[in-house]
């Protein structure tokens, strides 16, 4: 049966699902018969190895051109780099199904190795949930995608190739990285259904799920920033996020994963918000079904989606047993999910906390009505209604602004209440920063190009603007640059406390005072580079206010002007390699007083497999102030003619580095902290309870260092 390598992939994605449903029983057992516990771990292992048999063989069958498997012939050709191909596995429909179970079985085998003799109790249901979850991604592929069907009509010489939209560097790494948070997302669902199902809704699950959450939240960060990346350079229309419903679709769990994130912080402490967290955590991984089910189902039209299939029932389906399911084991466990304890004082943590969690469920909400309006519209009023990027820009707007002034003001309000010197002393130094911030747009903005106060039109969906947006769209540049003044002068009051506390103790230099103050509290000031990060990527935003753009058809010799840069059109080349004609048009930018700022080559690629889909080949001449973005939009080849469209797109660099800045942050936080390790290694194997009081340990050592 298995003697070709199409029939031997078939056969272990057949292993694999067969696999995953055996494991599921076993762990399910296992809640009664402890000794099956063993077993299901050993067939969570072996179930990993199925999986990842089967996708090794599809890479096999791409870089070898194996166009027996339909698959393969759809979506690759002889003249494909080795990279590109490997991405092709996750390129269509059937493969990246296949991917998304293979990366899935690797978490759970992780996650599982993980576990050893940790949380005994939770152990069966978290192994049962994972793989029941592996299994129906296992039976979706195998019946309705998969890969390894053979074409009928026999191999062809040739493959029909890659989409040119997809052979960029990053759509390698921006799938694989998006894929890593959805799937990741799993992991603390499972842990919540264990807590639902096993009863032990203490902290226990909270704890557990802890990393496993901010690992999910880094790659879904990562995921949507590369995303990002590859439309700037790779679509030629001048931005990054378009508010597309795929696009829209990766950024739903990432803002219920934050909400989760900041809300766990309130549990850990006080027995309190534990039906929210786990409701949090239950709609994160809903969402990214969701998000799979509108990528594949076809209802809302998208460039990023995959084709049209009837896989979207499939999806739909498993979310409306995977919600009935939850909702069923919360109104079980209504009583003990139900928290004696309450908010305080509105002047807390505990509350700031949680209107931000309200605003981030909001901004969810919205955008998610929005993403789904041409389906309710239709279903509803037998029409039609899109919106679109300006309808999301403008509303938006304050929707992010009361986001960055909520995480200013977080760290300067204490745990239950806050007296009101305390609160008075926090504000004085960040507030007297963010006025002279203030001071200093007003006076030096205009000259730099960055005015306070803009202009703004009403078009499209936008007609008429209700007038407050108007104000606060003229007002944003000026309102945005002082919030996140304020943000930065409280992040480095918080540094600047926690060194001082340190120094004052040690007896040691400021440095060494910062190092220890961080090392002892790593989740805190890792967060609070985190945030220091997600500052600079607010103002990068902001650059969108003060976008400049402009066109021009130009022979060799003649220029183009726009802001501060001067374009003189150079010459015209075509260049071929073994997939591609490349057609690239060279200028030389200067600024206004003719210093040299460097050279842009936008170009036009056209794949011979795909000569009706040429691509646009953007060049960027970036810099910190801003990018010279330049769009190749046609060439004569006779008259050397060149038109081109050319966008100056201010702080679009604030974005890059801010996350490099939140990827830091998150590793901080993420790294173990040397307390816990000793006692981990001094444990004994329990039902979890070792590795529960370490980490409340190590949390009282932080809550005493904040």
């Amino acid at each position: 049966m298995w003697h070709t390598i199409p029939a031997l992939g078939t056969g272990l994605l057949t292993a694999s699902l067969v696999a995953s449903g055996f494991t599921f029983f076993l762990a399910a057992l296992a809640s009664s018969r402890p000794r099956l516990l063993a077993a299901a771990r050993r067939a969570a292992y072996g179930t990993a190895a199925w999986t990842t048999a089967a996708v090794a063989i599809l890479a096999y069958g791409f870089v070898t051109h194996d166009f027996r498997l339909s698959y393969v012939s759809r979506y690759s050709d002889r003249s494909m780099s080795v990279g590109y191909l490997i991405s092709a596995l996750w390129g269509g429909q059937d493969g990246s199904l296949l991917w998304w179970m293979f990366l899935l079985a690797a978490y759970s085998a992780v996650c599982v190795a993980w576990l050893r003799n940790r949380y005994l109790a939770l152990q069966p249901y978290v192994i049962a949930a994972l793989m029941g979850t592996v299994a129906f991604f296992g039976l979706v592929t195998l019946v309705a995608a998969d890969p390894f069907t053979l074409n009928l009509a026999g191999p062809p010489v040739d493959g029909q190739g890659l989409n040119p939209l997809l052979q960029n560097i990053n759509m390698v790494i921006h799938p694989p990285a998006l894929y890593l948070g959805f799937v990741g997302c799993t992991i603390p669902y499972a842990f919540a259904m264990a807590a639902l199902v096993s009863g032990r809704l203490d902290n226990e699950w909270l704890i557990a799920i802890r990393k496993w959450m901010l690992v999910a939240w880094l790659f879904l960060t990562l995921g949507n920033v590369l995303g990002m990346i590859w439309a700037y350079v790779e679509l030629g229309w001048g931005g990054y996020w378009g508010w597309d419903p795929v696009e829209n679709a990766s950024l739903f769990p990432w803002i219920t994963a934050t909400a989760y994130i900041h809300s766990a912080m309130v549990q850990e402490r006080r027995p309190m918000f534990k039906l929210w967290n786990i409701s949090l955590v239950s709609i994160t991984f809903f969402l990214t079904i969701f998000g799979t089910f509108l990528t594949r189902s076809g209802v809302i039209a998208s460039v990023h989606a995959f084709a049209e299939s009837d896989l979207g029932i499939y999806f739909l389906y498993f979310l409306g047993l995977l919600i009935s399911t939850t909702i069923g084991l919360i109104v079980w466990r209504w009583s003990p999910l139900r928290s004696n304890t309450s908010i305080e004082s509105v002047v807390s943590r505990e509350a700031v906390f949680f209107s931000l969690n309200w605003v981030l469920i909001g901004t969810t909400t919205f955008v998610l009505v929005a993403t789904t309006l041409p389906v309710l519209s239709n279903a509803l009023v037998g029409r039609t209604i899109t919106v679109g990027p300006e309808f999301y820009n403008r509303w938006m707007t304050p929707i992010g602004l009361v986001i960055l002034a909520i995480m200013g003001a977080t760290p300067l309000f204490g745990w239950r209440k806050t007296n009101a010197h305390a609160v008075r002393r926090g504000f004085i130094f960040p507030a007297t920063i963010a006025v002279l911030g203030l001071l200093l747009h007003l006076v030096f903005g205009p000259s730099l190009g960055l005015p306070p106060f803009v202009s703004v039109t009403t078009e499209g969906d936008l007609e008429p603007l209700p007038g407050v947006l108007q104000y606060l769209g003229k007002i944003v540049p000026v309102v945005t640059v002082t919030l996140a003044t304020f943000n930065v002068a409280v992040i480095v009051q918080e540094f600047w406390r926690g060194a001082k506390a340190q120094r004052s103790v040690r007896k040691t230099h400021l440095l060494s005072a910062l190092f220890h103050a961080v090392s002892r509290a790593r989740r805190r000031y890792g967060g609070y580079i985190a945030h220091l990060g997600l500052v600079l990527v607010f103002v990068g935003f902001l650059g969108q206010t003060w976008n400049a753009s402009g066109q021009a058809s130009l022979v060799p010799g003649e220029t183009f002007s726009i802001e501060n840069y001067v374009l003189r059109y150079e010459r015209s080349r075509v260049e071929r390699d073994r997939a591609k004609d490349m057609y690239i048009a060279d200028l030389s930018v200067t600024d206004r007083t003719g210093a040299y700022r460097g050279t842009v080559s936008p170009a036009k690629y056209v794949y011979r497999s795909h000569r009706d889909q040429p691509t646009s080949e953007v060049d960027v001449l970036p810099s910190v102030r801003d990018d010279l973005y330049v769009v190749l939009g046609s060439l004569s080849l006779e008259s050397h003619r060149a038109a081109i469209q050319v966008y100056v797109n201010p702080l679009v660099s604030f974005i890059w580095i801010g996350v490099i800045i939140v990827v830091l942050g998150t590793g901080i936080c993420l790294w173990p902290h040397a307390s816990m390790s000793r006692q981990r290694k001094t444990q004994r194997p329990d039902d979890g309870n070792g590795e529960r009081k370490a980490a409340l340990d190590v949390e009282r050592k932080d809550a005493h260092a904040s």
